[in-house]
Formats: structure tokens, sequence, C-alpha cells
């Protein structure tokens, strides 16, 4: 259980990397601001959900 929740946690963190550079991308190339916003939502969809595996792989290794 806790090398599924570490392989989850790792794709979670690689994705918002993936969001977050493809935002600054858009934003140096001047791209669409509604393109712009959505991926600044999946990257704080992605970090939460990251945080909220992290929080219970915690609560799993204290017990």
């Amino acid at each position: 259980m806790h090398a599924v929740l570490t392989v989850l946690i790792g794709l979670m963190m690689l994705g918002t990397l993936g969001v977050l550079v493809a935002g600054m991308v858009g934003m140096v190339r001047g791209g669409d601001p509604q393109r712009s916003n959505q991926l600044m939502r999946w990257r704080v969809i992605l970090q939460g959900a990251a945080l909220v595996l992290l929080a219970i792989m915690m609560s799993l290794l204290r017990s």
C-alpha cells in the first residue's frame, strides 16, 4: 500500500510540474488567458491531490 501511495504522490508531483511548465511556456509566448486559467486550476487540483495522498500516507505510517 505504501508503494502505491508513493508512486501516486510522485505522479501527482510530476503532473503538477508539467502543468506548471506548460503554463509558464504559454505565458512567455503570450497565449490565451483562458488556457492559462485552466492550467492554473489543474495545477491547484494536482497539488491538492498530492497533499491529500501525502497526508493519507503519513497517517498510515503513524499507525
